[in-house]
């Protein structure tokens, strides 16, 4: 199956997560099929902090792709507009 998860790098203490899609059987941070975005939640106040392509997560949705709790938190989060948007 193919899901829409958070992907963690970052030094210990300071995360950031990549939106990534990848098989559900691969690992959390390793093989991924495409990158949506980032999430940087070190930065909140950072209009930067948030940006996915909503296009790109919607066709991957059209094709079955199921999101992950905090990937949909951060979609329902994300302003909608076209294309790469930012919160």
């Amino acid at each position: 199956m193919v899901v829409i998860r958070l992907s963690r790098g970052g030094a210990r203490n300071r995360p950031f997560y990549n939106v990534v899609v990848a098989d559900s059987r691969n690992r959390r941070d390793g093989r991924f099929i495409e990158r949506l975005g980032y999430y940087n939640p070190m930065r909140q106040d950072d209009p930067n902090a948030l940006r996915i392509d909503l296009a790109r997560v919607e066709f991957w949705k059209g094709r079955g792709a199921q999101a992950s709790d905090a990937v949909e938190k951060l979609i329902r989060r994300a302003p909608k507009g076209a294309g790469v948007v930012s919160a």
